[in-house]
């Protein structure tokens, strides 16, 4: 684990592959969002191919920093992985449990509400990625 927090850059990397084969034997699925009146209607090769772009960013922006000698924060570090990949795994949880065929309104809305507070959360947590990376270019570089 200790791997992971120095080269948090594989993790990362890692993940396109496997993102990009959700995406693509997904097929036509597509994510729809109900926002008020509005629907919003995105494809998840779509979806997949925007996520893979921002962990491609993520991971070289990590790369750079260990290439250019800089130490990253392990705590930001710790919260950037644990935000990002343990949010999608308890979201993705989470959409398992939804209700369709029985049509329970308030259990629903309440899945509803956290399934929006964890995204919410998640979203907020990438700001920890260019902090890390600010506190990696004030800090001096890593002795050596």
């Amino acid at each position: 684990m200790n791997k992971l927090i120095e080269k948090p850059h594989v993790i990362f990397l890692l993940a396109i592959p496997i993102i990009m084969l959700i995406g693509i034997l997904s097929g036509d699925a597509v994510l729809d969002i109900h926002a008020y009146d509005t629907y919003y209607v995105i494809a998840y090769m779509h979806f997949a191919i925007l996520i893979s772009i921002l962990f491609g960013i993520i991971g070289i922006g990590y790369w750079i920093m260990q290439k250019a000698d800089r130490k990253l924060s392990k705590w930001l570090n710790w919260t950037h992985i644990g935000l990002t990949f343990g949010g999608t795994l308890v979201l993705w949880i989470l959409t398992k449990l939804y209700r369709t065929e029985i049509m329970e309104y308030e259990f629903n809305n309440n899945l509803t509400l956290i399934i929006t507070l964890i995204i919410l959360l998640m979203m907020v947590g990438q700001i920890i990625f260019p902090i890390n990376i600010i506190y990696g270019m004030i800090k001096k570089k890593t002795s050596g």
